[in-house]
């Protein structure tokens, strides 16, 4: 289970990082590095609480140079394994009992990966945990039936765009955004949902039936 000195699990993936990732540490993070995210973590004197991946991404040098640093280190055969690195770590933070889970850097040049890694959303969303990917230019979650979503304005993402995950998501009703909606239906491929706003310092999204993207974005 989680230890309760910690309140989420910070996954670092082996997307697009910078510095701009740390900045989203907090004190009380577990922190998880997939792959080349627990390489980048090492060399910003962040040593991961967990590395976990087939690590054939990097040398066997900056590997023993990730296990110096790691309080654990768990490797896969690149071969063997049936997951992608993030998958494995997402597998890890649900087995060992968060709830709240941030991943960082699991947007990249791999639009297989990145896909792949917004449907892994839902999977931890079916486990019970609530699970957000980030990058530089974008924050992205999951939003089920019967569940508010409160987004508050944030100049770092002033787009919201919303996704049906589902062949279609009805019942969408936003308050407080630009352009609201009221009992609204999108079907894959509608763009309806894509680029608002939020009009007031705070704003609800809720919907009926379905599983739907939110993502906040910006240029």
């Amino acid at each position: 289970m989680a230890n309760a000195n910690y309140s989420r699990a910070l996954i670092f993936s082996g997307g697009n990082l910078g510095g701009w990732a740390l900045s989203r540490i907090c004190p009380d993070d577990y922190l998880i590095g997939a792959d080349r995210g627990a390489l980048f973590l090492t060399r910003q004197g962040r040593a991961p609480h967990l590395a976990v991946g087939d690590f054939d991404s990097i040398s066997q040098n900056e590997l023993d140079l990730v296990r110096s640093a790691a309080a654990e280190t768990l490797a896969f055969d690149a071969v063997d394994k049936d997951w992608t690195d993030t998958e494995l770590a997402v597998k890890e933070a649900i087995a060992r009992g968060f709830r709240d889970i941030v991943v960082i850097g699991g947007l990249g040049t791999r639009f297989d990966h990145s896909l792949a890694n917004v449907h892994l959303l839902n999977a931890a969303a079916e486990a019970g945990c609530r699970a957000i990917l980030v990058d530089e230019h974008n924050e992205i979650r999951l939003l089920a039936a019967g569940i508010t979503e409160r987004l508050e304005a944030d100049s770092q993402y002033p787009y919201v765009s919303l996704l049906p995950l589902t062949p279609a998501v009805t019942g969408i009703t936003l308050q407080g955004f630009k352009y609201p909606l009221t009992d609204a239906t999108i079907t894959i491929g509608m763009s309806l949902g894509v680029s608002n706003e939020l009009a007031e310092p705070c704003g609800s999204i809720r919907i009926g039936s379905g599983k739907l993207l939110v993502v906040r974005s910006r240029d």
